[in-house]
């Protein structure tokens, strides 16, 4: 990764300085400072505990720094959960966490609440005022799914679908915000090899999406995936940042080796959970 203070903050998407979080006794990030470039993909690893998931809900609000600060494309960044698609930020969960009551279709528009003018519910339900939004909203939606190889799916309810599936639409229901940050909590997470390397593909191409490219911040312990898809690489143990760098230099890097006992950092590792 770019040694600090070499971009300014506009050519970052998202910078954290100096992040440290306590509860109580206990210190769970201490002095974590990273850099997420415009148009870039970051992927956040470490073994069991090293603080990954706690810097994740950070980023996202769930969680508020004992000290430290964030800047959002050169602006401060205070995040609260329910405001992150105004501010340009979507999220996906560990799971799929589609709404099992609503068609694929339904799921993907839901993403796009907030580009809704007339409401999300107004236009989900095609009341007269949005039925501009509505067809925009769903032509948005199936072009997204297309996208993800699930366009077939669109009135099919998420229980009916393959989990790599669902993981996929959680992916175009996402992206359907329009982020400038798009934050991948385990995309990997219970995909089989093929799966993953269909998925990585996805991902890889996020930063270069036609009039919609985003920078991607990652959290994985799927090694394979990670080193696929990511151009820089934070690797945290107990809390604290111990190497960053591009997937060649921490696969190298003789302190991660050291944080995963040994294990070489090119797919053995892989195992190791969040």
């Amino acid at each position: 990764m770019r040694p600090s203070g070499e971009l300014t903050e506009q050519g970052l998407a998202l910078a954290l300085h100096g992040i440290e979080v306590r509860f109580g006794g206990l210190v769970a990030l201490e002095d974590v400072s990273l850099q997420v470039p415009a148009g870039r993909i970051v992927g956040v690893i470490g073994p069991n505990g090293a603080g990954k998931t706690t810097l994740f809900n950070v980023v996202c609000g769930f969680v508020k720094p004992t000290s430290g600060s964030m800047t959002l494309n050169g602006a401060p960044l205070r995040p609260h959960p329910h405001q992150l698609n105004k501010l340009g930020i979507s999220r996906t969960l560990q799971g799929v966490g589609l709404f099992n009551g609503m068609t694929v279709l339904e799921n993907v528009v839901a993403g796009a609440t907030h580009t809704a003018a007339a409401g999300f519910w107004s236009a989900l339900f095609g009341l007269p005022r949005s039925d501009r939004d509505e067809r925009r909203l769903k032509a948005e939606a199936m072009t997204l799914l297309d996208e993800m190889g699930a366009a077939k799916y669109a009135a099919a309810y998420p229980a009916m679908l393959p989990y790599a599936l669902r993981k996929r639409v959680a992916l175009a229901r996402a992206l359907a915000g329009k982020p400038r940050l798009l934050l991948l909590d385990e995309p990997a997470g219970g995909l089989s090899h093929e799966d993953i390397d269909g998925l990585a593909e996805l991902v890889a191409a996020l930063p270069n999406r036609t009039g919609a490219g985003c920078s991607v911040l990652l959290v994985e312990h799927h090694m394979d995936f990670v080193m696929k898809v990511c151009h820089d690489i934070v690797v945290l143990d107990f809390g604290r940042v111990i190497a960053t760098g591009s997937p060649a230099e921490v696969q190298r890097n003789p302190a991660v080796a050291e944080a995963y006992l040994g294990a070489e950092v090119g797919g053995e590792v892989s195992g190791a959970s969040a």
